[in-house]
């Protein structure tokens, strides 16, 4: 076979070393996927000052970070199956031009409508980008050393991504205007869109099968209809009608999505991929581990804030502070993996992960705390990542090249369900304190947080089973 005509993924298993042009790859996709990862939190901190400048009524503020939600989660997986059928490269760049379009819409928005239409296309955007390029990496890298410390750097980065958005936010409302929230975005999607046609490289698809449009439309509703319901609960209650609704149509779409993909003759996700115990239990372990970092980061810029009175700067300093904590997890994971296994990475990760959220438990009113915050935050932010790396590995492993991008779209489906799901279950248990104080439902939230992480950890030790490489 002729260089040209090589499959990435023929790669030689044992490769370690990244080729020039591999590199040049890994970081156009690295960046496109921290990016993205920013998104998702960059803008909360400037809810506010947006309000005040664009009129927003203070009960519809949320609508901007929940119409980027609703897209991001509930289109993944569609976009994953799409850029296994019609090219994963093709999709990542049209996603990418999105991105820089709707975030120019972003910046320039004069009025709350337009600012909404702008994130619903930003979170379109993310859909379709991080499956695609998370296939291109787990098709271009194969399962060994190599793969695993590709898939290590890029959890760190998107990990630290949500972290650093929250910081990076504050930072630029405050020195400059929330609009350049959104204009970074455009000088990073220009740059991607003029290095990325030249280094980025994948097998042709050959016969491309049709696709499972009923399918596609019922798994995107009903994953609509969760994220919705979750995110209603978290601003309003589990027992209010727009949560539980929605969450219960999602129930049912579901059910509606298996029968259809049971009688389809080209589904939209083929039942023998979630039938592979690796698969489903990883995705089940990467909605946990997004789900309670996330959330606690939640909880921890309340306590900073609220309890212990810190401004926005030295809250920035103590969560920059878990934010390297998860770039150096996601640095170590590989090597973690490497010697044992990602099964293993994942228990090491959540025993950590809980073992260092527990004693938050305890906090106080006292000053005294915001050592000891930042330490535990800083050690489970390494562990958390470690086991994140772990379950991406996990849940791509074994599954055959031409369903990476399904596998993919599972994995940046869990991902961002988990970062939608965390918060407001946290909220709930901290308004159910409230009467009591701030502090007692803090203290309730985050014992439950790393309980809820030990507890992960003993179910993935006792349920899952890592499959033999696949043969490409």
């Amino acid at each position: 076979m002729s260089t040209k005509t090589e499959a990435p993924e023929e790669i030689d298993r044992g490769q370690t070393r990244l080729t020039a042009l591999q590199r040049l790859a890994l970081a156009v996709l690295l960046t496109a996927n921290f990016t993205l990862a920013v998104d998702f939190s960059i803008l909360n901190v400037a809810l506010p000052h947006i309000g005040r400048e664009l009129g927003f009524p203070t009960e519809s503020l949320q609508w901007i970070v929940t119409s980027f939600a609703l897209c991001a989660a509930g289109f993944t997986l569609l976009f994953g199956r799409v850029a296994d059928l019609f090219g994963r490269k093709k999709l990542f760049l049209i996603g990418i031009v999105l991105l820089g379009v709707a975030s120019l819409a972003g910046g320039l928005a004069q009025d709350p409508t337009l600012l909404i239409i702008a994130r619903v296309g930003q979170g379109i955007a993310t859909a379709m980008v991080t499956p695609a390029a998370l296939s291109l990496m787990t098709t271009t890298f194969p399962e060994g050393p190599a793969r695993s410390r590709v898939l290590g750097l890029n959890g760190a980065l998107m990990a630290a991504g949500f972290t650093a958005g929250a910081v990076l936010g504050g930072l630029l409302t405050g020195a400059v205007s929330w609009r350049w929230a959104f204009f970074i975005n455009v000088v990073v999607a220009v740059a991607v869109i003029l290095v990325a046609p030249f280094v980025l490289r994948e097998k042709p698809t050959g016969n491309r099968p049709k696709l499972d449009v009923p399918g596609a439309i019922t798994v995107t509703l009903a994953l609509v209809a969760l994220v919705f319901g979750i995110d209603t609960a978290g601003h309003a209650d589990w027992s209010h009608p727009g949560a539980w609704g929605p969450i219960l149509a999602a129930a049912i779409l579901f059910v509606v999505f298996w029968a259809i993909e049971r009688k389809v003759a080209e589904p939209l996700v083929e039942l023998s991929m979630l039938r592979r115990g690796n698969v489903a239990w990883g995705n089940i372990t990467g909605l946990l581990a997004f789900g309670t970092f996330t959330s606690l980061v939640f909880l921890l810029t309340l306590y900073l804030q609220e309890i212990l009175g810190l401004g926005a700067i030295s809250t920035g300093v103590v969560l920059g502070v878990l934010g390297i904590g998860t770039v150096l997890g996601g640095l170590i994971a590989p090597k973690i993996i490497g010697r044992t296994s990602s099964k293993t990475a994942i228990i090491i990760g959540l025993v950590v992960q809980g073992v260092m959220t527990v004693p938050l438990f305890f906090a106080t009113e006292s000053s005294i705390w915001v050592v000891p915050v930042a330490i535990l935050s800083f050690i489970g932010g390494v562990a958390n990542l470690v086991a994140i790396v772990g379950y991406t590995v996990t849940s791509t492993a074994a599954v055959p090249s031409h369903q990476q991008g399904l596998a993919t779209g599972l994995v940046t489906m869990s991902q961002q369900v988990g970062i939608t799901l965390g918060t407001p279950v946290m909220s709930a248990i901290l308004a159910s304190q409230l009467a009591a104080g701030m502090l007692p439902g803090l203290q309730l939230a985050m014992g439950v947080n790393g309980i809820i992480a030990l507890a992960s950890a003993v179910l993935i030790a006792i349920v899952l089973r890592l499959p033999k490489p696949a043969r490409v």
